[in-house]
């Protein structure tokens, strides 16, 4: 049996998943926690990923791993492969300012040309101006900029920081892929290409980015090395495994689902994510969907929100039910909830760009303000604003054949039930899994044998698009109240 493994670094953990490459069967899984905050040492990133593996059974018989990881995270390294500050996360939003300075200098039709996207305080683009302003001395010390999973390969691959590290800190080793590189707003996505005008732009056109090391973007099938022996895996022979190119999380949660053209994902997480599988690259002059890349050639047109499973939290906290007795309440209440809406911006919002809105319910009268349809209102509320990113996407001309719903959120009856009418798309609900960690062993058995692997993914539940007209409607009738 041969085995490959997939890493997926995101936000909150690590989780590594060992999978045989003929079937896709998981063979074992490892895990380990990540620091909280919005700024996180990546060191942290490393003993979380050695933790992991540990707990994985180690790598000794594993033939190829690679590794996703959360995007857009600013990693800033010097001359020695230091890490000079703490790497910021996707969700840190002190370079707002930064994004709309330079959409001010630039101009947003212009950054959509140029890199498929219009820059939001989320991209790397807009931390490194942020770093320019706020950390000169630190912005000045930049040799090389890498993202989460370009660092963690290169670590894996045996570099590092001076002394520190078996191969040391060979800048031109650092590897990404173009899933991950289409969310910096420095690549452009069509061509493959960084775009160096950009880069130094957020250090004040100083030099500085022309002069960077960036991250060579290497196939989605090929190798970016291979794994070398190290004190953190004594048992690995160096030489042997081989690594994958990684990908982004999201570009490797559509792989590891297998989307095809067609197919648009929602996933219902902590924030909640839109995004399709298409065959020509899109753009967005208005910044809702961004125009980014896929891991395997395509593209992967998406839009995020702030607001997604932590909506249903606070309402189950109010009405004090779990989630599964939240549903059933929603479940007892008709479509449209009796013309109670809510607007979920509970902590703003990045689509529609209101950073500073709170959430508003609408429609309360006698007869509305009840429990069922306040679980329901909540449920239609944050599958509406969703249904706004799928709008947006299918707006650019991509085709939506079908959804498919994932997270923690997406296990409810209630929310599956209630996604079929809002989005009007037939549902397709995957068992739960670590679909993000599942693309990225695909993507390592991909590099071990030049041929992606064909695993299939089991469908838990399967519902026909069953518009209930009146949740948009409404919603729509409030949006921007």
């Amino acid at each position: 049996m041969t085995l490959v493994a997939g890493v997926d670094s995101s936000t909150q953990s690590c989780k590594v998943v060992v999978r045989d490459l003929a079937t896709g069967a998981i063979v074992r899984t490892g895990r380990a926690a990540h620091p909280d905050g919005t700024e996180v040492d990546p060191e942290a990133w490393w003993r979380a990923l050695v933790e992991a593996v540990a707990d994985a059974g180690g790598l000794s018989d594993v033939a190829a791993i690679a590794i996703a990881g959360q995007q857009h995270g600013m990693v800033v390294l010097d001359d020695g492969g230091r890490v000079i500050r703490p790497a910021l996360l996707w969700n840190d939003t002190r370079s707002a300012n930064a994004a709309s300075a330079l959409i001010d200098e630039i101009g947003a039709a212009e950054f959509a040309r140029r890199t498929g996207s219009v820059p939001v305080a989320s991209f790397t683009l807009t931390k490194l101006r942020w770093l320019h302003d706020a950390e000169p001395e630190n912005a000045a010390r930049v040799a090389a900029v890498a993202l989460p999973h370009d660092w963690l390969t290169w670590r894996l691959r045996g570099y590092g920081p001076e002394g520190e590290s078996p191969l040391g800190p060979d800048l031109a080793e650092l590897t990404t892929d173009r899933s991950d590189a289409s969310g910096t707003s420095y690549f452009d996505p069509t061509t493959g290409e960084y775009d160096r005008a950009l880069l130094d732009a957020a250090f004040g056109n100083s030099g500085i980015g022309d002069r960077m090391t960036l991250p060579t973007v290497i196939a989605p099938g090929a190798s970016a090395g291979t794994v070398t022996a190290s004190p953190e895996f004594p048992n690995v022979t160096g030489g042997t495994i081989v690594v994958g190119a990684g990908a982004g999380d999201n570009a490797g949660a559509a792989l590891g689902l297998g989307a095809a053209a067609g197919d648009v994902v929602v996933s219902i997480g902590t924030s909640g994510t839109v995004f399709a599988v298409t065959e020509r690259a899109v753009t967005d002059a208005s910044g809702t969907v961004a125009g980014f890349a896929d891991a395997t050639g395509n593209f992967l047109p998406l839009v995020a929100t702030l607001n997604a499973a932590r909506v249903l939290d606070a309402v189950a906290g109010l009405l004090g039910v779990t989630h599964d007795e939240l549903g059933e309440l929603a479940l007892a209440a008709e479509p449209g909830a009796r013309g109670l809406v809510l607007q979920p911006y509970f902590e703003g919002e990045r689509t529609p760009n209101l950073p500073d809105a709170t959430a508003t319910l609408f429609g309360l009268t006698l007869a509305s303000t009840t429990r069922p349809n306040l679980a329901r209102a909540a449920i239609e509320g944050m599958l509406s604003a969703l249904a706004d990113g799928l709008g947006a996407v299918t707006g650019l001309g991509v085709e939506a054949r079908r959804v498919l719903l994932i997270g923690g959120a997406a296990q409810n009856p209630a929310v599956q039930q209630i996604a079929a009418q809002v989005f009007g798309l037939p549902v397709d609900v995957p068992l739960p899994g670590e679909y993000v960690a599942a693309g990225a062993a695909r993507q390592a058995g991909w590099a071990l044998t030049g041929e992606l692997p064909a695993w299939s993914t089991e469908i838990a539940t399967s519902l026909p698009a069953d518009t209930a007209t009146v949740i948009g409607e409404q919603y729509a009738a409030r949006r921007g109240a």
